[in-house]
């Protein structure tokens, strides 16, 4: 998860050379800046700052927080400021198969940040200064030196107090980080989409950018039949409206899944309520190879979880991640990503879902990357933006 930044420095210059010369091309910030291409990859961080050792009472407090999880994949002991910084933007991502962080990082101390590392897309600068500042200020920026590039500075003028906001605010600073990553694809998508797969959607009143690399392989409505669930033995289910599209090229298979139904029951946004109907619904249709072989979702290794986060700037959706499993066949999984919100104006529940198949693959930025599809879900009262 950690590299040197010797090593770095010689792979941003190698792709600031290639970005020179294949661009051809320039943008200007609102201060005049000539902007050149961000360099670096996706969900990688530079973190620009000086390290040192923290001290019994700092490690004493830091413990209290519980930042690495006892069952987490990320083991590197916490005993210096950079450590700290590492334990939060580069944790594991939640609900994967496997071990992977949030951010690849990359360390430079302040003095060695030159012309080289100004163009890197992701930039957390901590400075502590006691000479400089009188007290903490942090202050987010886009596209300073290179677009897109994301730029948070923190500003502190002791350790302690770099340390509190880290332990309250770390967790918000990683996903300021991720949000911006996503926003990057949503651009991204709008440049060529798959106009058959939104129409559908359009029919019924939403829209999503979903690109053109993906065909549709189901369109249907399920009826309201007495069905088998997962969670229930038998289970009455409402009318489903459902849009499944594919990515199936190369080694790795990308999956999006649209499905609404009506709005009827006030636990709808409840974790329990969630995974119920997604097993309801997808068992129905995504089927193994092997006959009676259905998709379920894993409750027992790594259960799924939920939490509420905002799409389109203002608006609330519901998130859950977890790993899916083909039931009474094959050994096949992977994790999904889900996001819920209300249609108030036709009254019902729409449900967007990426899910990857990739064995023995890493999986988390092709998943972000799908997932970032499901950010761009329009509903009837979003404002088109």
């Amino acid at each position: 998860m950690k590299t040197t930044h010797i090593i770095h420095r010689g792979l941003l210059l190698a792709a600031a050379i290639i970005l020179f010369v294949s661009c051809g091309k320039s943008k200007s910030n609102n201060n005049g800046r000539i902007l050149t291409s961000a360099t670096g990859s996706i969900y990688e961080c530079l973190v620009v700052m000086n390290d040192q050792a923290l001290t019994q009472d700092q490690l004493n407090e830091i413990a209290k927080h519980k930042l690495v999880n006892e069952a987490s994949g990320y083991t590197k002991p916490i005993a210096s400021l950079y450590d700290l910084v590492e334990a939060i933007m580069a944790a594991d991502m939640p609900c994967m198969p496997q071990v992977e962080p949030y951010f690849r990082l990359t360390h430079v101390p302040t003095a060695q940040f030159d012309d080289m590392f100004k163009p890197t897309r992701n930039i957390l600068f901590v400075d502590i200064n006691p000479q400089k500042y009188t007290q903490l200020k942090a202050k987010v920026s886009n596209d300073y030196w290179s677009t897109p590039q994301a730029i948070y500075r923190i500003q502190s003028p002791s350790e302690e107090e770099f340390i509190n906001y880290w332990l309250a605010n770390g967790t918000a600073v990683r996903e300021c980080f991720v949000s911006q990553e996503l926003k990057r694809q949503t651009k991204f998508y709008r440049a060529s989409t798959n106009k058959q797969a939104r129409g559908i959607l359009q029919q019924q009143g939403y829209d999503m950018l979903i690109p053109e690399d993906y065909i549709v392989i189901m369109d249907t409505t399920l009826g309201g039949a007495t069905t088998y669930s997962l969670r229930r033995p038998t289970a009455v289910a409402s009318e489903v409206r459902l849009l499944w599209c594919c990515n199936n090229k190369g080694p790795m298979r990308r999956d999006l899944i649209i499905y609404s139904y009506p709005y009827t029951d006030a636990n709808t946004f409840t974790l329990a309520y969630l995974n119920q109907k997604r097993d309801e619904v997808l068992s129905r249709v995504v089927k193994g190879s092997v006959e009676g072989a259905f998709m379920g979702t894993e409750y027992k290794v790594i259960p799924p979880q939920m939490r509420t986060v905002m799409v389109n700037d203002s608006t609330s959706a519901t998130e859950v991640r977890g790993l899916w499993k083909i039931l009474n066949g094959e050994a096949m999984g992977g994790p999904y990503v889900s996001l819920t919100r209300l249609d108030q104006v036709h009254g019902r529940i729409v449900t967007a879902e990426a899910f990857l198949y990739a064995a023995g693959q890493k999986k988390r930025t092709a998943l972000r990357q799908a997932e970032a599809i499901l950010y761009t879900l329009q509903l009837p009262e979003d404002t088109i933006k």
